[in-house]
C-alpha cells in the first residue's frame, strides 16, 4: 500500500493534479455515456456514505457525467454488495466497500451472498484510517497506560463500547482484552451515536470507534483520545499516540474505504475508472476532506488494492474467530 504519509506530499500531489481538473478524461469507446451509480451499502450519515459523497461530488469533473449515490443499507452491508454483484458489469454500477464488508463479513456471516475477490474487481483504495480509543473528558482514566492498569487490577470491570458485534471496533477490543493484557467487557451498540451518548453519560468506560465519529468531540474537549490503531499518527490526531508507540507489538489495525466494480467489467473501463477516481482523490478539495476525517489518501493501483484486500481477509477473518462473533 502506497499511502501519502505527510501533509506536504499530499498537498504537492493535490497541486499537481489541480491543472487536470478542468477537462474530463477522454472517453473509452464512448464510455461513459451515462451517469455512474455508486452503491453505498449502509444508511446515509456514516463513514461509507460520507466517503462516497466526497468522491462523487468532484468525480464529474473528470468523467463528464453525473455520479449518483444509492444507499442500500442492511445486513452489515451485504444487501448493497449483492445488488452490485447482480448488476450488469458495464462500469456504470459500482460499490463503495470497506474493511468490515469485504474482509470481516465473509467470516462473520455464514452466507454473506458474495465472495469479495470472485465477485468484485478492486479499483482503488480511497484512504487508510485508524480506530480511536476514547473516554469522556470527565473520566478518571487519563491515558492508555492508566486504562491498562485499571483493567488489570479488576479484570472485566472496565467496559468498552463499540458500534456493534462483529465490527472492527469489537474485534480490536477483543484483541486488547484477550491478547494484549487489557481485560475489558464488551458492550455492543447499534451504531456509534448511541455508544457516544452512553460514554458521555459514563454508562460505559471506553469507546472504540472510527476517527471520523469522534474527531469533532475530541477537538471540542468532550472526549479524550487515549490511542489510535494506525501505524503512525495521522490527520488531526497527531498528538495521539499509536498502540505500537505505547509498547503493544503487532497492534496496527486500519480501516479503509475503496471502490469496486462487479466481476466481468471490461478491463479498459476499470482502467478508466481508476484514473478518474484517483485524480479525484488527489484534488485539494477531496484531500482536505479525507485529512479532516482523521485519515490519509491512498489512491493505489487495482493490483495493490487487491493485495490489501487479500491480506485483510486473512487477518480480520482470524480476528473474527478470536472474538467468537458469528451472524447468520
Amino acid at each position: 500500500m502506497k499511502a501519502i504519509t505527510t501533509l506536504g506530499a499530499l498537498l504537492i500531489g493535490a497541486i499537481l493534479s489541480t491543472a487536470a481538473t478542468a477537462e474530463p478524461l477522454p472517453k473509452v469507446n464512448g464510455y461513459p455515456a451515462q451517469p455512474l451509480r455508486f452503491i453505498s451499502p449502509f444508511p446515509p450519515g456514516g463513514g461509507n456514505d460520507a466517503t462516497t459523497r466526497w468522491v462523487t461530488t468532484k468525480l464529474p469533473d473528470f468523467i463528464g457525467q453525473a455520479a449518483v449515490v444509492d444507499n442500500r443499507g442492511g445486513a452489515g452491508g451485504n444487501i448493497g454488495a449483492k445488488a452490485v454483484v447482480d448488476s450488469k458489469p458495464d462500469g456504470y454500477t459500482l460499490l463503495t466497500g470497506q474493511v468490515s464488508l469485504m474482509a470481516v463479513n465473509p467470516t462473520l456471516y455464514s452466507a454473506p451472498g458474495f465472495e469479495p475477490l470472485k465477485n468484485f474487481i478492486p479499483i482503488t483504495q480511497v484512504n487508510a484510517a485508524p480506530l480511536a480509543i476514547v473516554v469522556a473528558s470527565a473520566s478518571p482514566v487519563k491515558s492508555f497506560a492508566d486504562l491498562a492498569t485499571r483493567a488489570k487490577a479488576d479484570p472485566g470491570k472496565i467496559t468498552f463500547a463499540t458500534p456493534g458485534n462483529g465490527t472492527l471496533s469489537h474485534l480490536v477490543g477483543a484483541v486488547l482484552s484477550k491478547e494484549k493484557g487489557v481485560p475489558m467487557t464488551h458492550v455492543p451498540y447499534k451504531g456509534a451515536g448511541p455508544a457516544l451518548n452512553d460514554l458521555l453519560g459514563q454508562q460505559v468506560d471506553v469507546l472504540i470507534t472510527s476517527t471520523s465519529s469522534v474527531a469533532g468531540m475530541i477537538q471540542s474537549g468532550q472526549l479524550r483520545a487515549l490511542a489510535v490503531t494506525s501505524p503512525r499518527r495521522v490527520g488531526i490526531f497527531t498528538k495521539v499516540p499509536t498502540l505500537e508507540e505505547l509498547g503493544l507489538t503487532h497492534a496496527t489495525y486500519e480501516d479503509w474505504y475503496g471502490f469496486f466494480a462487479p466481476a466481468g467489467t471490461p478491463p479498459e473501463r476499470v482502467k478508466y475508472l481508476h484514473e478518474a477516481i484517483t485524480r479525484t482523490l488527489r484534488t485539494p478539495e477531496v484531500t482536505k476532506l479525507v485529512i479532516e476525517g482523521g485519515s490519509e489518501v491512498v489512491a493505489n493501483t487495482p493490483e495493490e488494492f487487491t493485495r490489501q484486500v487479500t491480506q485483510d481477509m486473512k487477518r480480520w477473518g482470524d480476528l473474527v474467530k478470536l472474538s467468537g462473533a458469528k451472524l447468520d
